[in-house]
């Protein structure tokens, strides 16, 4: 466990916050292993009702911290054996309502796990990206099937491509979100919107969802997409994209091919 996730559930509401701030969210293995155990428990616990992520300070979550994910990743064979597979299993399977408040930066997994989310809130100056291809990876949590379903394959494909940030009100208009709100009223929109579904008739959600979504495909789709992730990890294009990140300069894939 870890004191960078922390979780409460009050009034069938799981809230689970991220709470690294000095570091804007960036997520470690530790905490995928604690949001996995959260999800899990959201799942199974039938005092939970819906799932609320949150995140403290000003950013929703800047992705994967990169150093752990690089030295954890260089020691691991197989990618599904790191921590963050098994958070997006549990995503993957979730059949209760999933609320989202986002303010600041959501960067790579910070938006990817939006799509996973059934109400999303949304800062009208948050900046949202998902900077695969920047960094030389492909993507993930099934975002490569579910974000061209939500914007179509042109919005999905530019987000991808270019790893350009798209602010809340476009995220509105795209449709990754239900609300754009000031910053400052973002969390007790979400918490309003968590409220009034926890006071649905709580089976008839989760099977609503269920027909909604299809988990199978979904983590059959996560699968995939860690093969393509964890091969371009080993690429040297990933290395070179690590090494000008960590040096703070621009990625060089002119000799790339």
């Amino acid at each position: 466990m870890t004191d960078h996730i922390t979780t409460e559930l009050a009034g069938g509401v799981l809230t689970v916050a991220l709470n690294r701030p000095e570091k804007k969210n960036a997520i470690t293995q530790a905490m995928y292993a604690a949001l996995s155990e959260a999800t899990e428990r959201a799942r199974a616990d039938d005092a939970v009702r819906v799932l609320l992520f949150r995140a403290e300070g000003d950013s929703f979550s800047a992705g994967n911290d990169i150093g752990d994910f690089i030295a954890i990743g260089s020691q691991t064979e197989q990618p599904f054996d790191m921590s963050v597979f098994r958070f997006l299993k549990a995503l993957a399977d979730l059949d209760k309502p999933a609320v989202a408040a986002v303010r600041g930066r959501a960067v790579g997994i910070g938006l990817t796990l939006l799509l996973h989310c059934d109400m999303v809130v949304v800062a009208e100056d948050a900046l949202l990206s998902a900077p695969f291809v920047n960094l030389a990876l492909a993507p993930e949590a099934a975002s490569s099937l579910l974000l061209p379903q939500a914007l179509g394959h042109q919005r999905a494909f530019e987000i991808f491509a270019l790893g350009e940030p798209i602010d809340g009100r476009t995220a509105l208009a795209w449709g990754l979100a239900n609300r754009a709100v000031p910053a400052a009223e973002v969390e007790a929109a979400a918490a309003a919107l968590a409220a009034k579904l926890a006071a649905r008739a709580p089976n008839s959600l989760r099977k609503t969802k269920r027909l909604m979504r299809d988990a199978a495909a979904l983590w059959s789709r996560m699968q995939v997409e860690g093969e393509a992730f964890g091969s371009q990890m080993k690429s040297p294009e990933a290395m070179e994209a690590f090494m000008a990140f960590t040096q703070k300069r621009p990625p060089d894939f002119s000799k790339a091919g």
